[in-house]
């Protein structure tokens, strides 16, 4: 069963980490060009439709990248 990440700021803390994170960050700039949405269409014929739900793919694809990036 493919998952699919909803992602919500904390509501009560004091330190939320997008607001830490300057503007011209390069992840923040590559999140704003790269469009990563049709992973879950292409993905979808891998994925069961029982079972526990998966990481999503685009997180997945994301650490990839990341990975690669950084040289890890």
């Amino acid at each position: 069963m493919q998952g699919k990440k909803t992602y919500q700021e904390k509501l009560f803390t004091d330190f939320l980490l997008s607001e830490r994170v300057p503007d011209h960050n390069f992840y923040r700039q590559l999140k704003n060009v790269l469009d990563l949405k049709y992973l879950y269409k292409l993905t979808a014929p891998f994925y069961g439709a029982t079972g526990q739900k998966s990481i999503d793919p685009v997180v997945f694809f994301k650490l990839c990248l990341v990975g690669y990036l950084e040289n890890i």
